[in-house]
């Protein structure tokens, strides 16, 4: 069983500003009357003072609340949230019957990998049980704050979904014969069921169910679908406190989640999986870093809403560079002897990945931890003797590159040059060289791995979540399996 993975300490941000905006007054008794100043003069140093102490506690990490006037805070997303709350079918919802399932304990604090393979897998149990299902934020701090401090930066305490998703997932009609009911937010639902019946996770997921090798992905989700249609209250919601139904570590148990293919090869919820209409509109503003040669035939189609998103992108060959905290969580996985995750090893993939024998149980060798880092956290001389090494494999003919990495922006530009210093590239871009809008930084990750689905060819690390959720999607849009390739 793979080890729990590190998760980042944040910190809760007060909801109140510190420095409200008052009449000021200087009273004779003042220091800086004594200072010879005018009462004037008084008013104009005592608000020279608060600017400093208000641009202080905004680069000191904002420990003293909020900065006056909301300076530099990231985006609260009110129109997309707004949206969320106004969707057409929500008036006929609340004059029907309608079945719905919530699974409020859905994955947070963790990133967006995780928390989407786990809205993946509650979508597929609400369509198979023929339940609405229901839509919460992708939320990184769950206490109630509006942002938190990650490593020394804001970000947004929680994102709505459709800030990130398009289509059914976030309330989007159903596919033609499908009479599964449309997806509704949390505020809906619990103004529809303001009194839900409340299943209990433990009640159902027995230590063997979660733990045994044994029980398959597919079992479990019988069991559920099974439990959840033998209820007849129409207002379904898993206790909030609970772990998820599907945990984390059950997505790199190639032989327990591979049995769960059929369900979603099959589903709607992942044959119709759509990015929000903010995520592609960010595609199509920087189509010039993943596909610059044809800007000029689609510089008209900024604003279209015709082009199909899933359409292979000619010539691209994507890049999954993961950096930063990845390097202690390589030699961590090597410790516990991970394999990679199950969608990153199907059988007929050419690359392949067996946990060295002297790497698990909490120890690894120093061969182990190499081997480990060499597909983990590769150097810039390992990415570059890979990357030329598919572009000489590849049936088609790679002119474009584009790096999907949060590396640092002075190694990522390393990088970029010996990547085109090594092979001829017509064009070398990465993450690094996106133009976003202040909302779209925030969910940057949802278009990197669009890119990814649509790459002619995708290099992704094995232990990654987010590669994990593209080559799925490349599975499923039937992109041939010599096109997705490992570290």
């Amino acid at each position: 069983m793979v080890a729990p993975s590190f998760k980042r300490k944040h910190r809760k941000l007060s909801n109140e500003h510190s420095l409200p905006f008052l009449p000021l007054r200087i009273p004779p008794s003042s220091p800086m009357a004594w200072c010879g100043l005018t009462r004037r003069g008084s008013r104009f140093l005592a608000l020279a003072v608060l600017a400093v102490i208000s641009v202080l506690a905004y680069i000191r990490g904002y420990r003293v609340g909020e900065p006056i006037l909301g300076i530099g805070l990231p985006p609260l997303y009110e129109k997309v949230r707004a949206n969320e709350q106004r969707l057409s079918h929500y008036k006929e919802y609340q004059h029907r019957t309608v079945k719905y399932f919530f699974a409020a304990n859905h994955a947070h604090s963790s990133g967006w990998g995780n928390v989407m393979q786990d809205f993946l897998m509650m979508g597929l149990l609400a369509h198979a049980t023929n339940r609405s299902f229901v839509f919460d934020d992708y939320v990184w701090n769950p206490d109630g704050s509006r942002y938190t401090d990650y490593n020394g930066k804001l970000i947004p305490s929680r994102i709505p979904l459709s800030a990130l998703l398009g289509g059914l997932m976030v309330g989007g009609p159903m596919p033609e014969g499908d009479d599964t009911p449309r997806a509704v937010s949390k505020e809906f639902f619990h103004k529809v069921c303001p009194n839900p019946t409340v299943l209990q996770v433990p009640d159902i997921n027995t230590d063997e169910m979660r733990f045994s090798d044994d029980i398959s992905a597919a079992q479990v989700f019988d069991i559920w679908v099974e439990k959840i249609n033998s209820i007849e209250d129409p207002c379904l919601m898993l206790d909030p406190t609970n772990n998820q139904v599907f945990e984390y570590w059950i997505f790199g148990k190639k032989n327990r989640l591979f049995s769960i293919w059929p369900y979603l090869a099959n589903s709607p919820v992942a044959m119709h999986w759509e990015w929000s209409p903010l995520i592609q509109d960010a595609y199509k503003t920087n189509r010039h870093l993943f596909q610059p040669t044809t800007s000029g035939l689609f510089a008209g189609l900024s604003g279209s809403e015709t082009e199909d998103m899933t359409a292979p992108i000619p010539g691209l060959l994507a890049l999954h560079v993961r950096r930063g905290d990845f390097k202690d969580h390589c030699h961590h996985l090597a410790r516990w002897g991970a394999n990679w995750h199950a969608f990153n090893s199907f059988p007929e993939f050419r690359d392949k990945f067996d946990p060295p024998p002297d790497a698990g149980s909490g120890e690894a060798s120093d061969n182990a931890i190499d081997i480990y880092v060499r597909h983990c956290y590769p150097s810039i001389e390992q990415i570059v003797e890979k990357v030329r090494q598919v572009r000489m494999d590849a049936s088609d003919n790679l002119r474009y590159l584009y790096i999907m990495t949060n590396g640092a922006i002075p190694w990522v530009e390393e990088l970029k040059a010996a990547l085109a210093a090594d092979m001829n590239w017509d064009h070398v871009g990465s993450s690094r060289d996106l133009k976003l809008s202040w909302e779209q930084k925030f969910v940057a990750q949802a278009l990197d791995m669009l890119v990814a689905q649509k790459a002619d060819v995708f290099i992704g690390n094995g232990w990654s979540s987010l590669t994990s959720n593209v080559v799925m999607l490349r599975v499923l849009q039937g992109f041939e399996p010599d096109t997705n390739r490992f570290w």
